[in-house]
């Protein structure tokens, strides 16, 4: 029996995908298998619990929401991998401080695979490259197990981060794997990037699937 399963989602709408993470994590028992849900989402804003309005700058035709995972403004748009991390911490005797390094350390060794050097941040949790940042993250904990996760920006149009302080920051500078690895795709890079995550999770038993 599979201990985690890994679901390759394509693009799916914002407010879908967010309600859910939110049922599957208010269903789910001590005998519910762990999932990453993989995907992109179409162009969208969402706001942090501790975001500040003064942040969105000039959404224009791009809508804001709202949300319930922790930091503040960021995007999503297609060409961004967006990874969801449904797990009981408390089965796997986790603190956030520790999930948020095996993600961190997931990505750098993705990009590390793409022959870029990048780094996380002890003061502005994601990933950095040259100072730039080119993978956010944002969780929420309830009961005990996690939802929401990271998004990594691989081969996507910049132009809207422009319009906030992404993640608080104003003049934070953004970048993408496509600006280190030009045939970058969402696909290969989702591929790289769950293999790294499963082994820091330590699971064994995985099962792949397309789709919910």
């Amino acid at each position: 029996m599979a201990d985690l399963i890994v679901r390759s989602l394509g693009q799916q709408p914002y407010l879908e995908a967010w309600e859910a993470m939110k049922a599957f994590t208010a269903n789910r028992d001590e005998a519910t298998t762990d999932e990453l849900w993989c995907l992109e989402h179409p162009r969208v804003f969402t706001q942090g619990q501790a975001g500040k309005a003064e942040h969105i700058l000039l959404p224009g035709d791009i809508p804001v929401i709202q949300v319930d995972r922790g930091g503040q403004v960021t995007y999503h748009g297609p060409g961004q991998l967006v990874v969801y991390l449904l797990i009981d911490l408390s089965r796997h005797k986790l603190g956030v401080r520790a999930l948020v390094d095996i993600i961190e350390q997931g990505i750098v060794q993705t990009l590390a695979g793409y022959g870029i050097e990048s780094a996380p941040r002890a003061d502005a949790p994601g990933v950095y490259v040259k100072g730039a940042k080119i993978a956010s993250l944002g969780l929420r904990v309830r009961r005990g197990c996690s939802f929401h996760g990271l998004a990594l920006n691989v081969n996507m149009d910049m132009e809207p981060f422009s319009r906030i302080n992404p993640c608080g920051y104003a003049g934070m500078s953004m970048c993408q794997v496509r600006d280190y690895y030009p045939q970058a795709s969402v696909y290969e890079v989702e591929r790289q990037l769950v293999d790294h995550l499963v082994t820091g999770l330590g699971h064994q038993a995985v099962d792949q699937r397309q789709g919910w």
